[in-house]
């Protein structure tokens, strides 16, 4: 029911002149600004009793009201059902994207994995867009990234073919791909179409979520051929196990219980939020990805993420089941609609407890994570600088921050980390790491760590400017810790007359809560940094990033260590147990990326055996 007609009121006194022609039905209405700026989108079960809100200012905020008084036409349209207005009210916000609602942005397809089937010889592609070819679609995948390292690993595991049917059709002998073994080569025959097929099923059932059978089916195979003395088979079948054991246990978190469900994580503050993605498809996390909806500071969280939700589905497949931190404003309408478009039941959840909770925690710990770069990136590095500049009384902003950490499991595999930032960003080519080599060091001794890191560092600067070199030197030295890591960086300093530094000590928040930081600086009494600036922000993000090379560096060195030869060292682990394992996931990699469920699984392991292997590739971490 457009409603074109001019009028000569504004604001208040031209919604009030509209609403006496209003039905008390479901509809959707739409406010325009001077030019005919789309202003808001909005639906209702009663248009009449919606609108009139407006005309008499109730549940205005300044915002609001201000929308009001911006207003100079209104057009609406009337639905059979809240459910029909819903959906056209999100097809409406996505096309005119007004200026008061909440939405979504960069709102790109996602790719796919397509088994093509139009060809005697089915294609593995990476696919985007509407599902024109015929053939088998997976996905959605979040990233360009996690689809190719998918495809990559079918390859490897599976030798489909990637090529077009032109190259296919033209080849008169093998290509490097399968010179590499990621092809088994069906267009010069060097396997069978009924083989080549039997590949293809697999693959299909691998993407299915049928993981396990698909890689006990090539240990029996492997065992077989080992058992026949063909051992390059038996080689290539355990490289096949291995890519396989990669991208089922490669990513952090992979679901027991949830075939199939899309996580949403929502973290908001002041007037900016953000939305973590994750997909989870066939029992394998698919990858996950952050969005950054325009938001207003009034809008509530229940608010956002019902919108967010709306916009995302407009042109995207629905799963059956949404995992939510916060439960959408009326949920159950909104699952009516998605489930009146997907032609199924869709469930939107708010879990307590269980799996579920838990990958919803994992989606609102990144959430926050990026949530927190997006702020420091937000603001200018210049700016940053410049405030840390004045966060801590520094003379001029500093070009050069070095941010140091220690890494250890009761001090063993103990190193210490140096990571570098400034103008430009991070210098990666800058950060080093430090082999604690003193063996006067209590075992633990965090202070003693952060001196010999310190001592070595700035005596090679020292030794560097006494012969000349351009040795850049730091305007600003953080330490990871708190008093005693403060007055452990300034002795170093004052034994090798180092005094032109400004050293801070940054120490975490009660419970490690990131925005509780503590500062601490010689001479003055410990302070904190307001919880939502974005220099707080950009000082944890340096922080994190210390930890983050630092705890990588250490894992490195200790896993080194570990594969020398870690399942012989684990008790209970003979070898029939060492080689079903070996079997099950290909690698003793492979094994240490396993939780305990998938453990169990293995023939021999029981679950106290299963945790005590769990446990010994975790120790520390």
């Amino acid at each position: 029911m457009p409603d074109d007609a001019p009028s000569p009121l504004i604001g208040a006194a031209m919604i009030m002149d509209h609403v006496r022609r209003l039905p008390d039905s479901p509809g959707v209405y739409r406010m325009f600004g001077e030019g005919g700026e789309a202003l808001y989108v909005g639906k209702a079960r009663s248009l009449k009793k919606r609108v009139i809100q407006y005309a008499q200012g109730r549940f205005h905020t300044q915002r609001i009201a201000l929308m009001v008084d911006l207003t100079r036409a209104m057009e609406f349209t009337t639905t059979k059902t809240e459910t029909d207005a819903l959906l056209l009210e999100i097809n409406l916000i996505k096309q005119l994207k007004p200026r008061f609602n909440v939405l979504l942005r960069d709102d790109k397809s996602f790719p796919e994995i397509v088994i093509r089937r139009e060809h005697p010889a089915a294609q593995l592609r990476k696919h985007r867009g509407a599902h024109a070819i015929k053939g088998d679609y997976f996905g959605p995948f979040a990233s360009a990234w996690a689809v190719n390292r998918t495809l990559n690993t079918l390859q490897k595991a599976f030798l489909l073919r990637s090529c077009s049917d032109s190259v296919y059709e033209s080849r008169t002998r093998p290509c490097m791909l399968h010179q590499i073994r990621r092809c088994a080569a069906p267009c010069v025959g060097l396997i069978a179409l009924e083989d080549y097929q039997a590949l293809v099923s697999e693959a299909e059932a691998f993407l299915r979520g049928k993981s396990r059978s698909v890689m006990a089916r090539m240990s029996a195979e492997m065992q077989a051929a080992s058992d026949a003395l063909e051992f390059e088979q038996a080689a290539r079948l355990r490289d096949r196990i291995r890519a396989l054991s990669s991208v089922a246990q490669e990513t952090q978190v992979n679901p027991e219980t949830i075939d199939e469900a899309d996580v949403f994580a929502l973290h908001a503050e002041g007037g900016q939020a953000c939305v973590q993605v994750f997909f989870f498809r066939a029992g394998q996390n698919w990858g996950n990805r952050a969005y950054f909806p325009r938001v207003d500071r009034t809008d509530d969280d229940a608010e956002i993420m019902a919108a967010f939700l709306g916009q995302f589905y407009d042109d995207k497949p629905i799963p059956r089941l949404m995992l939510v931190n916060v439960e959408p404003a009326e949920r159950d309408l909104l699952s009516e609609a998605f489930g009146l478009k997907a032609g199924r039941k869709v469930e939107i959840a708010v879990p307590r407890r269980g799996e579920k909770r838990d990958l919803v925690d994992h989606a609102v710990t990144n959430a926050r994570e990026a949530f927190g770069r997006r702020m420091a990136e937000g603001s200018a590095q210049s700016k940053l600088l410049t405030q840390v500049g004045e966060a801590f009384a520094l003379e001029a902003p500093p070009e050069r921050i070095e941010v140091y950490d220690n890494s250890h499991i009761s001090g063993t595999n103990a190193v210490g980390g140096m990571i570098v930032a400034g103008p430009d960003g991070f210098q990666k080519n800058q950060y080093r790491k430090f082999n604690i080599k003193s063996t006067d060091l209590t075992p633990g001794d965090d202070y003693g760590m952060m001196r010999e890191v310190l001592a070595r560092r700035f005596a090679r600067l020292a030794k560097d400017e006494e012969a000349g070199e351009n040795t850049p030197r730091p305007d600003l030295v953080l330490v990871d810790g708190g008093a005693g890591q403060l007055q452990a960086a300034m002795d170093v300093m004052a034994d090798l007359g180092v005094d032109d530094v400004a050293v801070v000590g940054v120490a975490k928040g009660p419970d490690r809560d990131a925005g509780l930081e503590r500062f601490f600086m010689p001479g003055k009494a410990p302070f904190m940094l307001e919880p939502k600036s974005p220099v707080l922000y950009y000082l944890q993000r340096l922080r994190d990033e210390a930890h983050r090379f630092a705890i990588g560096t250490h894992r490195a060195k200790r896993a080194a260590q570990m594969l020398k030869n870690p399942l012989d060292e684990i008790e209970g682990v003979g070898p029939a147990r060492k080689r079903a394992l070996l079997h099950a996931y290909g690698s003793a990699r492979g094994v240490a990326r396993a939780s305990v469920d998938d453990l169990i699984k293995v023939e021999g392991v029981n679950a106290a055996l299963a945790q005590r292997i769990h446990d010994h590739f975790r120790k520390g971490a």
